[in-house]
């Protein structure tokens, strides 16, 4: 699966929340509102997520294999980079 686009829209509150994301995935397939934020231990992204009954988040959308987990966050944070500079 390749990623053919990413969309950065910077958030201008000064929270931790610093952007939310579109990714598009081989020209056919998107996921919005993936999050940037930064945090204790680094910048990092976040997936969609949704609020359950309970008060707890879980993922809507999530990469099953650690190493394109790790491939999306890189490339995501390296477009975020760009436009910070």
């Amino acid at each position: 699966m390749e990623i053919t686009d990413i969309r950065i829209r910077k958030v201008e509150a000064g929270g931790k929340l610093k952007a939310y994301v579109t990714v598009t995935f081989d020209n056919c397939f998107v996921v919005h509102n993936l999050k940037v934020i930064d945090g204790k231990g680094g910048t990092f992204i976040a997936m969609p997520s949704r609020k359950t009954k309970t008060g707890e988040y879980k993922d809507v959308a999530h990469p099953i294999l650690p190493d394109f987990r790790s491939q999306l966050q890189d490339k995501i944070l390296e477009e975020f980079n760009k436009q910070e500079t």
